[in-house]
């Protein structure tokens, strides 16, 4: 397939896993964060304050933006952008946490059909 043929955008999907050592810390960098947008309405900023106070993760999805993963990489402009956060028990150990075990499925799939 030649350039002209392949789309310009590319979905890139990126995992990570935190371990959060200081939960008040995060909530009150992101009840700082807030506090410094004066374009938010008093109705959601009460509903972001407390969803970032009762829940941590919540606070970490407030503070983590992605733009800010790729606002340097040169010829790229972010499109859109979604992400969310949530508590988990994480076992390095266990199969369940294997993050090359997608890629190897991806690859074995992209072959397979570049061999068709």
């Amino acid at each position: 397939m030649s350039t002209e043929e392949t789309s310009r955008f590319v979905r890139l999907r990126v995992e990570l896993v935190l371990e959060v050592d200081d939960p008040d810390a995060v909530t009150k960098a992101a009840l700082r964060r807030l506090a410094d947008e004066d374009d938010v309405p008093a109705d959601e900023r009460a509903h972001a304050e407390d969803a970032v106070t009762e829940d941590t993760a919540e606070a970490l999805a407030f503070l983590v933006d992605p733009f800010d993963l790729v606002k340097a990489v040169p010829g790229v402009e972010l499109a859109q952008a979604s992400w969310s956060s949530e508590a988990v028990d994480y076992d390095p150990d266990s199969p369940e946490w294997d993050l090359d075990e997608d890629d190897a499925d991806d690859d074995e799939d992209e072959g397979a059909e570049i061999g068709a």
